[in-house]
């Protein structure tokens, strides 16, 4: 077969698709056709406006031509691909299903790179869904596309270990430098040397549901160490969420940004305000500072709360935002919060 350069086309959209497409874009073997994000705009009250994607704002910083579709199983994009010559279709966190028309026009067909190892977590959030579960491996998978989600059969598989301190940003970041190091071999691999997928097994399925803003409300139900995950999970979006009260009544809610298991050693209800606590970490700059927070009892477990951010507010120590209310000590202690 001859040695020139694969000509591929990319999708995509989050964060993970911006070092998959740069690596495509600087691959020795690979001729990058052309990128194409996802054409949203804002819904709700006030003018129509459109959103630019990650990738977007990417390739506009870099002045890297960029186009959009409205649908890409319409023939204009079909054309496109025709025109341009182009052999395979890589897609990375696009967003719309890709109909059985486009999934056989490019000659080698079209590869989608999905952050999970497959068949565990198929669908639309799953970097969440790895840290809501506390797991301490993920990866990506790079699948051969079909009518399914995320059903196609599989290429390669690489694993990643997942970090106490990673967040859904610094996981994301991560799993796209891990498929951008691997998809031109990978590419290849398919094209020259005849690489067949492997068909997904059944068991161990599941599927990560797309993200909504509710999801982020805190249940004190909920164990310290799953609420400590969904820290993890919801940072950047749509983060976790709390109501303290307030002295008019109506309570103030705020957002979790740090927080951390304690052992569970003391007997209330969920949602109880236990205590102050006060600790000594470093900073950036690796200088001693002091973080003054509360003991909450959750359904399993303590929750020390050490950062919160207000609405409209800095981030401050948790114990902070309550003399600012003028709420007594004596009151908060033993608060049950919603």
């Amino acid at each position: 077969m001859s040695e020139n350069k694969v000509k591929v086309y990319f999708l995509g959209s989050g964060d993970i698709s911006i070092p998959i497409m740069e690596a495509l874009r600087n691959a020795p073997g690979l001729e990058l056709m052309g990128v194409a994000s996802q054409r949203k705009e804002s819904k709700g009250p006030g003018p129509v406006r459109t959103i630019k994607s990650p990738l977007v704002k990417h390739c506009e910083k870099c002045g890297i031509p960029i186009e959009r579709y409205p649908s890409v199983n319409k023939e204009e994009f079909h054309n496109v691909l025709r025109e341009r010559g182009v052999e395979l279709l890589v897609v990375a966190s696009y967003g719309q299903i890709l109909k059985p028309e486009l999934l056989a026009l490019p000659k080698y067909g079209c590869l989608n790179v999905h952050a999970s190892l497959l068949p565990k977590y198929r669908g639309a959030s799953p970097i969440v869904a790895s840290l809501l579960n506390g797991d301490r491996v993920t990866g990506v998978s790079f699948m051969q596309m079909e009518a399914g989600l995320d059903t196609g059969p599989i290429y390669r598989m690489c694993e990643l270990e997942i970090l106490p301190d990673d967040n859904a940003d610094t996981l994301e970041e991560r799993l796209g430098k891990l498929a951008g190091e691997s998809i031109e071999e990978v590419i290849l691999e398919i094209v020259r040397q005849g690489l067949k997928p492997v068909p997904q097994c059944s068991e161990g399925s599941s599927y990560a549901k797309k993200i909504c803003k509710e999801d982020g409300k805190l249940c004190w139900g909920k164990s310290a160490e799953e609420i400590c995950n969904m820290l993890r999970a919801y940072t950047p979006w749509p983060c976790v969420s709390t109501t303290f009260p307030t002295t008019d009544g109506k309570g103030a809610t705020v957002k979790i940004t740090r927080a951390e298991v304690l052992p569970d050693d003391q007997v209330a209800a969920p949602g109880t305000i236990l205590e102050t606590k006060t600790v000594t970490e470093l900073d950036e700059n690796d200088k001693p500072v002091k973080i003054k927070g509360i003991v909450i009892k959750c359904g399993t477990g303590r929750l020390f709360l050490k950062k919160i951010l207000p609405n409209g507010r800095k981030e401050m120590d948790a114990w902070a935002y309550f003399p600012g209310m003028r709420i007594p000590q004596e009151l908060v202690i033993g608060t049950k919060l919603e």
